[in-house]
């Protein structure tokens, strides 16, 4: 873009592609070392999308030239053959580094295929010659505990508690349960210390996992005492479910285990991943196919994924599994083909979007089970492989869904949730599903309606500078299309100057700002508490005056807050207007979705490894 083309000297010659932009020919062409003659000439043998090659150079190995006009591109040159790699991509200007017989591709700030593309630092290697087979007994891979066999509670969680991860299969974060919205004090404070779960509770405990110690701890819910602890073989990434007096949760070792909820002890643990091989992630060993921690229980059968793409290692592996026994109900093997007509997924690409391809906690609504955007059946099916266009938003698969997962907590700008089933990504299309669908991070969700914490309206486009609002809209909001009587000013068919008409948006039944920036939040009955870190700065007047000394000193303050260092904010608000109830300052900052409510109180863990217990005086 903009650039000289690259010149790559492989084989005894010296090669360049014509592939600097979307509409070039992708020829690949290899001259004589010392003449320049033209010695090779051959265009691409796949058809696919073609974008300008990626912000970085291109790298070769004595084998293959490695463009990456859209992913990474490994080109035979013997052979004339191209091999697409749409699903990842290194980093803006650096690219990626082919050594050791591997491909190291760093972190990366890119919005084309979000919801297939690989995040943070991959090292990829050659498949392996053994990867596992399609199908393997269960019976391998279950083992029975000291309290197999043990009987089930008879009764299901309380209305008034909170058993799984954003309380329901829905993942809605709303309850009934009944929270004063004034006059809240801490009740209980305990330090776990290091980076834990969101909090789970029912039957009169709270369950927490340290994420990094793989430890699941049990706490009496009225004093915050504790009760036991497990410790698992991988990270526990997020809390875990409560079914009849059992603990069901996944771990980064590759299992789903199933604990007493009364005195912790094992009933049995069944391995999802294929088999037993390890490999180094974020500081620690594990599985090649992790399990998140909060599997998913729809109608008395448990759901869970492990693996970490479709497109490595065999893919991803969808499980359906007896919850009291463990015995394997179904395995839906999740790889990159397309299970119909066994060609790639990549030829479901359309422009800079492509089929889900990366695991997530699952959610389900009764009629489906979700994996970020993408419906399966009940029975592990899925729904459909092709890209759903983000302008398709109506269906009964409309759902609550992160394009990067329940679990991002990064607030990376170009991405949110939303309540839909559509995503659109590329820089010209991460925002364009949040200006026809409830979008904002985070949300709740109730029976008719949608309260989230989200970007303005004008700030779904390509930009940085960001500020936010709190609002309310309707599960299927009313989309107001952008109009103006004026047109914008035109010479010789440019406009001149800014765009002066509104955008498309979604309509809401209330809009405000708040003072906080909300990284947490539950709808409690007929209250929404909305927690996070103090909002301190304009972005707007930040933006337009970087170097001024007194927004240097708000940024200041402003990163301070982001890193817990001021505390917290907790407000309750009316959800029929988006009035402020009542605020109160917290010693701790929420760590991110880290607020719950269960029978008549607030629960929340904080970013430095804090549970509290927040109840009315």
């Amino acid at each position: 873009m903009g650039t000289p083309d690259d010149i790559l000297v492989v084989g005894g010659l010296v090669w360049s592609g014509a592939v600097a932009q979307g509409s070039d020919s992708g020829v690949m062409t290899g001259r004589d070392l010392h003449t320049g003659e033209v010695k090779a000439e051959f265009p691409p043998d796949v058809q696919t999308h073609w974008f300008h090659h990626r912000c970085y150079r291109a790298k070769a190995t004595d084998k293959y030239l490695l463009f990456s006009r859209t992913g990474i591109e490994f080109i035979d040159y013997a052979r004339e053959h191209w091999i697409c790699h749409h699903w990842v991509r290194g980093a803006c200007l650096y690219g990626i580094l082919p050594a050791n017989g591997l491909i190291y591709a760093p972190q990366h700030p890119c919005a084309c295929y979000i919801e297939a593309k690989l995040y943070g630092l991959s090292v990829l290697a050659p498949a392996s010659d053994g990867l596992p087979q399609h199908q393997i007994p269960g019976a391998e891979r279950l083992q029975r505990g000291p309290a197999y066999g043990q009987p089930l509670a008879e009764a299901q969680a309380d209305s008034d508690d909170w058993p799984t991860f954003r309380h329901d299969a829905a993942r809605s974060g709303t309850t009934r349960t009944a929270v004063p919205a004034r006059g809240l004090a801490t009740a209980w404070n305990k330090a776990l210390g290091g980076k834990l779960t969101s909090p789970v509770v029912a039957g009169g405990r709270l369950f927490v996992a340290s994420v990094d110690s793989h430890t699941l701890h049990a706490l009496d819910a009225g004093t915050g005492e504790p009760v036991w602890q497990f410790t698992a073989g991988g990270r526990i990434d997020s809390p875990p479910t409560l079914w009849k007096g059992r603990v069901l949760f996944g771990s980064a070792d590759g299992y789903v285990y199933c604990l007493t909820a009364g005195d912790g002890q094992l009933v049995w643990r069944y391995r999802a991943a294929p088999e037993e091989r390890q490999m180094g992630a974020w500081d620690q060993i594990e599985s090649v196919w992790p399990v998140h921690g909060s599997v998913l229980v729809q109608n008395d059968v448990l759901y869970c994924v492990a693996g970490r793409s479709m497109f490595l290692d065999g893919g991803l592996r969808l499980l359906r599994l007896d919850p009291a026994t463990g015995k394997k109900l179904s395995e839906t093997i999740l790889d990159d083909r397309d299970p119909q007509s066994g060609q790639n997924l990549q030829v479901h690409v359309q422009g800079l979007n492509m089929p889900v391809a990366l695991p997530d906690v699952l959610s389900s609504d009764g009629r489906y089970v979700y994996m970020r955007s993408l419906p399966f059946h009940l029975d592990g099916r899925r729904k459909y492989v092709g890209y759903v266009d983000v302008k398709d938003q109506q269906g009964d698969d409309r759902h609550l869904f992160c394009p990067t997962g329940f679990l991002d907590d990064s607030l990376w700008h170009r991405t949110y949730w939303g309540y839909g089933r559509a995503w659109a990504s590329g820089a010209g299309g991460y925002y364009r599903a949040g200006r026809l669908i409830a979008a904002g991070r985070p949300l709740v969700v109730s029976q008719h309606k949608v309260y989230g914490f989200g970007r303005l309206w004008k700030y779904y486009r390509w930009t940085t500078p960001l500020e936010y609002h709190l609002f309310a809209t309707d599960k299927e909001p009313e989309v107001v299309k952008a109009s103006t009587e004026r047109r914008p000013v035109r010479k010789k068919g440019r406009r001149v100057g800014t765009r002066t008409v509104a955008f498309t948006r979604f309509a809401t039944d209330w809009s405000v700002s708040v003072p906080v920036q909300a990284t947490a939040m539950v709808l409690a009955g007929d209250v929404l508490f909305v927690a996070g870190p103090p909002d301190v700065v304009d972005e707007e007047e930040a933006v337009r005056a970087l170097a001024d000394p007194e927004i240097q000193e708000k940024l200041a303050e402003q990163r301070a807050a982001y890193e817990g260092r001021l505390g917290g904010l907790l407000l309750a608000v009316d959800p029929k207007d988006g009035q402020t109830l009542s605020r109160c300052r917290l010693d701790h900052m929420p760590r991110f979705d880290g607020l719950i409510a269960a029978r008549g109180k607030l629960y929340m863990t904080t970013a430095d490894g804090h549970v509290l217990c927040l109840a009315g005086q």
